[in-house]
């Protein structure tokens, strides 16, 4: 007999010794548990293969996820400052009743919007632009066009100010031209400094998702439209919008939650007060931990809500 089946024949009768210890407990075990540990089915061996492939992901997320919710929740809900002891529903009653928090909450969500519509209308006359014609240069400026979604908010941010601040290139250089003041027209730390801060940050996101929305277009079906007398716009708004839309829901979730969880870009330029700055803001000033907790969880609860609603609306479009 050879070392490899001499070995297998080991490692099977050990096996079958550890099984053996074990059975008494494993038929306590429920059916599809049982199934997965001594599957017998090819069924329940692929179930186990799924087991084995999510679980380093599903210990991470248990961890590193459910845990901490778990904490914050309990946190905001807290009548002690530095201890989770007691009930009290205070940190949510000032997040209702303070006239501060609730104009954050506006401005969050106006301003997140906003900047999603707009970086999403860039994004889907990039990718289209790049899917549907030969661009000179067309690696060097995909490339150029993804950069952003590595860099962090605050590099973002100083990028804005070198460009729009006080001494900014293109500041000076519209001075310049207009005669004005270099200053008067800065507008890096305003909200439209941060207006675009946002939407260098977010476009690259959604490009990124559409141009793969596009590579799955149809183009038999525009070619087919165009030779009936379908103008461009036409053809667009008929037969290619309907087969990117998926791609462009996804999209739209994917940069509203960016939008959403932005705080370094925030935190520099500080033009505007959202619902991330606030919730550093409790923490930095006089530790108010209950609040920023309450803050984090009405955050966490709309974004998991709302990115369900948009996942099951995109799953009903592509017919799943």
């Amino acid at each position: 007999m050879s070392t490899r089946r001499i070995a297998r024949s080991y490692v099977g009768d050990a096996l079958g010794r550890v099984v053996a210890v074990l059975e008494p407990f494993l038929s306590r075990l429920p059916q599809p548990i049982r199934g997965v540990v001594l599957p017998q089915t090819e069924r329940e061996r692929e179930r186990r293969r799924i087991v084995g492939l999510c679980a380093p992901f599903l210990l991470l997320a248990a961890v590193a996820g459910l845990y901490p919710l778990a904490e914050m929740v309990r946190i905001s809900v807290s009548e002690a400052k530095y201890v989770s002891e007691g009930f009290s529903l205070d940190a949510y009653h000032q997040l209702v009743t303070n006239p501060y928090l609730r104009a954050s909450a506006f401005n969050t969500l106006w301003f997140s919007l906003g900047t999603t519509v707009v970086s999403l209308g860039v994004a889907t006359a990039t990718a289209h632009a790049l899917e549907k014609y030969d661009l000179p240069f067309e690696g060097a400026l995909v490339t150029l066009l993804s950069f952003p979604v590595s860099l962090p908010g605050i590099v973002a941010a100083f990028m804005i100010i070198v460009l729009l601040g006080n001494t900014g290139l293109l500041t000076n250089a519209v001075a310049w031209f207009s005669g004005r003041s270099a200053i008067d027209l800065a507008v890096a730390t305003g909200v439209v400094g941060l207006f675009v801060a946002y939407c260098y940050s977010m476009i690259p996101r959604a490009l990124l998702l559409l141009r793969g929305s596009y590579a799955e277009v149809n183009t038999r079906a525009e070619e087919a439209a165009r030779s009936l007398g379908a103008s461009p716009a036409r053809t667009f708004y008929h037969v290619t919008l309907p087969q990117v839309k998926p791609g462009l829901i996804g999209a739209f979730i994917l940069t509203f939650r960016t939008a959403l969880a932005i705080f370094g870009t925030v935190l520099i330029l500080q033009a505007m007060r959202v619902w991330t700055y606030e919730i550093d803001y409790a923490l930095s000033n006089g530790f108010d931990i209950q609040l920023a907790a309450a803050m984090a969880t009405v955050w966490f609860v709309f974004v998991l809500g709302f990115t369900v609603f948009g996942l099951r609306y995109t799953s009903a479009e592509v017919g799943l």
